[in-house]
């Protein structure tokens, strides 16, 4: 019985167990949205951030004075075993004689046709064997000449530098190939629109009698008459250790550069003085527009400006962000009218040359020969915009960062460094020259950033110059009234009359 009814409870159980419901299954979860998917491209919609721009680091220039006078400038630099070794003289094309434009630049480069008893294969030659090849730099103010070399030749290459400035042969052989290259050169600039219209706007913002008034290399026409003579004479008067300065940078300490310049050049002897400053230019009203005939060119060469300042002039550095702004980068306002607004051009510009004397400020491009005359009126109608729209804080903060951040560039290298200690030497500035730049530019304010724009681009005092084809030039740029065409034979020699 007991067997029985344990069966019967199983069965029973069994039964209970088929007859339950079933438990509902569970709800599977929510399929997740998936996420778009990125779009690579979303990177360009915001421009990239700058990085916080590099600490300015100026170089440190130091000098001393030999017993003869002689200035010993050095800036030391010792990442890499290089030395700058040059002369830098106080006489540059200002100091040309009248009538023999280019002596000064003959008479420099005359200094590597041999010398200390080398020819000038020799001396050519001994200069390749210290791995170098000698360069020779005249400007306006000044002259250079010097090479670099590895720091343990720096003793060799003053040896030669030595002989070079004090014992140049000047030899009539080597005055002959000179000068005839020198006309060569000339000839082939003659073809250049550019160098054309140089010449003419020198002579149109200073006149023919100003030591500015004339291009450094000279002219055909005044080459031609120099002679020997005029070379020894030049040298003799413009050369010596009063208006000399040894210049050394690299991996060099004062100390050193004064030990070898007392050995190569303690008892260097000489009457020659630095020259004067050069008188300031008259600013005269524009009375006509001078240009020089070129047929059948297809661009035409603008060049517009007027005796701007002199290095050390209280009001540098607010014309320096003023012409800046006006058309010294590429986003300046001459730059953007007539090349990215009206097409006329690939680029136009505009600089103030602040010299030893007062020197030119100008605005210049190559336009396309069919819009000579509405591209002249650009350029005055941006000068004419100075005034009626005053210069921004973008445009000069813009002006502003980009010179600053382009000084140390002039740096380098130990031959950048070399020219701007010459610089310092030919206009007579301070040691911390570059130092006060800086300043200068940072605390222009805008007042007087804006002040000194409208009284130097005005455009009443404008000169213009133009070199391209006749016929466009007197049909265009007559009908603007904006002064007398006069046409400009540059190769005929020059007049005193301005």
């Amino acid at each position: 019985m007991r067997r029985l009814f344990v069966a019967v409870s199983i069965l029973a159980l069994a039964a209970a167990c088929k007859t339950a419901p079933e438990p509902a299954p569970e709800a599977p979860p929510a399929p997740e949205t998936p996420a778009p998917p990125e779009n690579p491209e979303a990177f360009r919609q915001q421009p990239p951030k700058p990085g916080e721009p590099p600490e300015l680091v100026l170089p440190k220039f130091e000098q001393a004075k030999l017993d003869n006078g002689l200035t010993v400038l050095v800036s030391t630099r010792k990442e890499l075993p290089l030395v700058y070794a040059g002369v830098a003289f106080a006489a540059g094309g200002s100091q040309d004689p009248k009538g023999k434009w280019g002596l000064a630049d003959i008479t420099y480069k005359m200094l590597l046709e041999g010398a200390a008893g080398k020819d000038t294969t020799a001396l050519d030659q001994a200069f390749q064997d210290l791995g170098v090849s000698p360069s020779v730099s005249v400007n306006p103010d000044g002259a250079s000449i010097g090479a670099r070399v590895l720091e343990r030749n720096t003793d060799t290459v003053l040896a030669l530098l030595a002989g070079v400035v004090r014992g140049p042969n000047l030899a009539q052989k080597d005055f002959e190939r000179r000068k005839k290259l020198q006309l060569a050169e000339l000839v082939r600039a003659m073809g250049s629109p550019g160098f054309l219209a140089q010449q003419a706007y020198l002579d149109a913002v200073f006149g023919p009698e100003h030591p500015y008034g004339h291009p450094v290399s000279g002219l055909p026409a005044t080459v031609d008459t120099v002679t020997l003579k005029d070379v020894k004479s030049f040298y003799q008067k413009n050369v010596g250790p009063r208006t000399a300065a040894l210049v050394m940078t690299g991996d060099i300490t004062l100390d050193e550069a004064v030990a070898l310049a007392r050995k190569y050049f303690g008892d260097w002897k000489g009457s020659a003085t630095p020259p004067t400053v050069p008188p300031t230019p008259a600013t005269l009203p524009r009375q006509q527009v001078v240009f020089v005939p070129k047929p059948g060119l297809d661009q035409t060469m603008i060049v517009v400006g007027r005796p701007g300042i002199a290095v050390g002039h209280p009001e540098e550095y607010a014309l320096e962000l003023a012409t800046t702004v006006f058309g010294g980068f590429f986003g300046s306002r001459l730059n953007m009218n007539l090349r990215e607004d009206k097409g006329y051009s690939y680029g136009a510009g505009a600089s103030a040359d602040a010299r030893l004397g007062v020197g030119p400020l100008t605005a210049s491009s190559a336009v396309r020969a069919d819009v000579t005359g509405p591209a002249l009126t650009e350029f005055f109608r941006e000068m004419k915009g100075i005034e009626e729209r005053p210069i921004t804080e973008k445009e000069l903060a813009a002006a502003r960062e980009g010179l600053i951040r382009a000084i140390p560039g002039e740096f380098e290298s130990v031959e950048g460094l070399g020219a701007s200690a010459a610089q310092l030497f030919f206009k007579r500035r301070p040691l911390d020259e570059y130092a006060r730049t800086v300043t200068g530019l940072e605390k222009a304010t805008p007042a007087e950033v804006q002040r000194v724009a409208e009284t130097y681009l005005g455009p009443a005092a404008m000169q213009v110059v133009l070199v391209g084809d006749p016929e466009i030039i007197q049909q265009q740029v007559g009908p603007l009234e904006l002064g007398k065409l006069v046409p400009r034979d540059l190769a005929a020699p020059p007049t005193t009359k301005r």
